[in-house]
């Protein structure tokens, strides 16, 4: 195993010769979730700590390289493409995530030991409402996921929302349409949404272009609901398209995704755009990394307009699994409605007790060569 930091071309090409201890996890989830009932995480070790590779199984090696990348960089087996090093220490991630001779002044912040979280209402039946937040214990903040089944799951969603607002008329409330709708439906849905006093609406539509003509009707029609953009800017080439094109007024970063938190920050730097920091369905060791870039976010005047003085992150979700790979008092799960900023180590009993079979750690073993091949053939950046 590598014992420093260091650039992917000072490392072996074999992805075995770096780390000795990978682990493959299964891990069961609650309630259906993205059409799935079970995760599947990549755990091992570097200098600075363990880290977590886990692309969902449907992505390709392009993509799911930009997810190894960001578990390497919080590993601390390399440093960061954005020439920082923000995982050697968690408690320095302000100084280590931004450039403090460039960034306004309001982005120096006073390092956080906790983040406000948001708990996570899946497609469910209206009955479930409760049973399901009950999990998160006492949150502020709740994202609702709709249109699971595009302008077709709209009555649902809507009675869903009602008993929502029934049991908790005074939480804040985001929606989540992972780019759901066509442009036309996302109108006609905005316009039933907006009555529920949403926060932000989330991804209705696909394209960045179509963001922006969204908000523009949304204004026109004098519709108070306030869009973030989540796919805009995980999987788009250019970022900034969508604060050039004024396609959202929030945007959601997720540190795996993106290529590691500090890829991540430098993203909420160029945007410019209040920012929120999520889940990609993470363990607690992946949860960790997200938490660590939420603690060093800065906080503006508009940042505090649209999302308050304490920002709820979507980093609660290991309450959506039945099991984490830490024991049920320690990871990343919310108590009243914050998560510890700290590294997690993984449970040596849930590394054993929740290891796929042979097959589906072979699986992975080649899914890591291959993006860990991919990552070594791009070139360095600078």
């Amino acid at each position: 195993m590598a014992d420093h930091a260091c650039t992917l071309s000072d490392l072996p090409e074999r992805f075995d010769e770096v780390i000795d201890d990978l682990h493959v996890l299964r891990l069961p989830m609650v309630t259906r979730f993205r059409s799935i009932t079970e995760r599947e995480v990549a755990l091992f070790s570097g200098p600075a700590g363990w880290a977590e590779f886990s692309p969902f199984v449907e992505y390709r090696t392009e993509e799911a390289s930009r997810w190894l990348q960001a578990a390497l960089e919080f590993a601390g087996l390399i440093t960061s493409p954005t020439g920082l090093h923000p995982a050697s220490s968690v408690r320095s991630v302000d100084a280590c995530s931004a450039d403090t001779e460039s960034a306004p002044a309001e982005a120096a912040e006073p390092h956080r030991e906790k983040v406000a979280v948001n708990g996570t209402l899946p497609a469910c039946s209206p009955g479930e409402v409760e049973t399901i937040l009950a999990r998160y214990g006492r949150v502020g903040t709740v994202k609702a996921k709709v249109a699971e089944h595009g302008l077709d799951s709209l009555a649902e969603d809507l009675e869903r929302l009602r008993e929502f607002r029934r049991l908790f008329p005074q939480a804040t409330l985001r929606l989540d349409a992972n780019a759901g709708y066509s442009l036309d439906e996302a109108l006609t849905a905005s316009a039933q949404f907006a009555d529920f006093g949403l926060q932000y609406f989330e991804q209705p539509v696909a394209a960045v272009e179509d963001m922006a003509r969204l908000r523009a009707e949304l204004d026109r029609r004098r519709l108070p609901v306030v869009l973030a953009a989540d796919e805009s800017i995980r999987k788009a080439e250019d970022p900034l398209r969508v604060a050039e094109l004024g396609a959202a007024e929030v945007i959601i970063v997720k540190v795996q995704p993106l290529g590691g938190i500090g890829s991540a920050r430098a993203v909420i730097d160029d945007c410019g755009l209040p920012a929120v920091v999520s889940s990609a369905l993470e363990s607690s060791v992946g949860l960790a990394a997200g938490a660590t870039l939420a603690a060093g976010l800065p906080r503006t005047e508009i940042s505090r307009r649209l999302l308050g003085d304490d920002p709820a992150c979507g980093l609660g979700t290991v309450r959506l699994f039945a099991d984490d790979v830490t024991n049920p008092n320690a990871g990343m799960r919310p108590v009243d409605g914050y998560v510890p900023v700290t590294r997690i180590a993984p449970d040596p009993d849930r590394l054993q007790t929740l290891a796929v079979d042979p097959g589906r750690y072979d699986w992975w073993a080649e899914r890591l060569q291959q993006c860990w091949s991919l990552l070594r053939r791009e070139p360095e950046p600078g």
